[in-house]
């Protein structure tokens, strides 16, 4: 008998693990385009299409990446229609960006809700980046419940693991503003550098994978001192937090955020390879549930039907507000926030992903991407911050007409 070829060896190994009710709910344009996926290489290199395919579908592909689900809540927050928001560049806006969606919700309302590349409000795309502020709430809230005693234990005391290593003496909150001074270099371009490098490290037996990595990485500046952008960083708080509450990071979220915040669609978050959250990425979840986190933290972390907040008294400003310079003017990084001199503050991921947050004007802006110049693409990183400035000058021009 002809062997099979081997993507289609893949292929059928997905459909059993997924089964053939997550398979066939995609379009067939779209399982096309993943069965072209390299399975032995990171999606920073895949193709434009690919990526466009695999967005709305890496928590339906278990041959590449496994997740675990995340219930809606009980009772969702609604979202009811405001009057249209005019932004007279928005459909070139969304063709330079390869936009998947663009939400904006002002003092509570739909102002513009719209989808591209053959998206929709009923599908999840993935988060990159956007999930490291999920994260970080979700330390606020162990923090809260006493599973974490403080932002300025070591990391060594939670992880025994990583005694002797350069995080030995590295705290909680220098991880979480990504001042440890450990040598981390997260260039995407580069096949590498250790966020493409870390994808194919083999652990030691018995050893969480990110664990084994990272405890063997260099000093490169004492903590405290040099900000150096580390998913890495943010992945080992994820194994912490894991480790401090006794809870998968998942569950975590379904309590202390997705049902409080009246989430309407679950939402998944995918597995590294020994089977912890990668909590420094890859929350898939629908636009309109992005849209409502962003509300819950305007609202202070509370329930969205009222109640005590999840994180303890002032913690969620200290997080959303800079802790320490980035180089680049009026900006700064929170506790795993991008922030800005104005109040604003926002959560970011590779090719396109956000969530931006203006409490002065209880507005919330959230895109959906697959930027066409790769994952860091800057011109298109530079067009959507003028997007968000757009949007402010687009409500502050109604007026007060709007309130209420």
């Amino acid at each position: 008998m002809r062997r099979l070829p081997k993507i289609l060896l893949g292929l059928l190994a997905a459909l059993v693990l997924a089964g053939a009710a997550g398979w066939f709910s995609l379009d067939k344009e779209t399982r096309g385009l993943l069965a072209t996926l390299p399975t032995n290489r990171d999606l920073l290199f895949w193709s434009v299409p690919q990526r466009d395919a695999a967005f709305r579908a890496l928590d339906r592909i278990p041959l590449l990446a496994r997740s675990r689900v995340v219930p809606p809540s009980a009772q969702p927050r609604p979202l009811p229609p405001g009057p249209p928001l005019a932004l007279p560049d928005l459909d070139a806006f969304m063709a330079g960006q390869r936009s998947a969606a663009v939400l904006v919700v002002h003092q509570g309302r739909v102002r513009l809700e719209r989808y591209g590349l053959g998206f929709a409000a009923d599908g999840r795309w993935t988060s990159f980046s956007v999930a490291k502020s999920v994260t970080s709430t979700l330390v606020g809230a162990a923090l809260r419940d006493g599973k974490i005693r403080s932002m300025d234990d070591k990391v060594s005391s939670y992880l025994p693991e990583m005694q002797g290593s350069a995080y030995d003496d590295v705290s909680i909150r220098q991880l979480l503003t990504m001042t440890s001074g450990v040598q981390w270099n997260e260039d995407y371009g580069d096949p590498a550098s250790d966020v493409a490098r870390f994808n194919n490290h083999q652990p030691e037996p018995g050893v969480d994978a990110l664990v084994s990595y990272l405890r063997k990485l260099p000093r490169a500046a004492p903590p405290g001192v040099r900000w150096n952008y580390s998913t890495g960083e943010t992945n080992l708080v994820g194994v912490l937090l894991a480790r401090a509450t006794g809870q998968p990071l998942a569950e975590q979220l379904a309590q202390k955020i997705w049902g409080p915040a009246g989430m309407e669609q679950q939402a998944t978050w995918l597995l590294s390879k020994t089977g912890q959250e990668i909590s420094g990425c890859c929350i898939q979840a629908a636009p309109r549930d992005f849209a409502r986190l962003g509300l819950f933290l305007l609202g202070g972390a509370r329930p969205w039907q009222g109640g005590e907040a999840i994180v303890p008294d002032g913690w969620l400003a200290e997080a959303t507000t800079t802790r320490t310079g980035i180089r680049r003017p009026g900006q700064g990084y929170g506790y795993q926030w991008w922030t800005s001199d104005d109040g604003t503050y926002s959560a970011r991921g590779i090719f396109g992903q956000g969530i931006f947050l203006d409490p002065k004007r209880q507005l919330v802006v959230v895109v959906n991407a697959n930027w066409g110049g790769g994952a860091s693409d800057r011109a298109a990183h530079a067009a959507r911050e003028a997007f968000y400035r757009a949007v402010q000058q687009a409500v502050d021009a109604e007026g007060p007409r709007t309130g209420g």
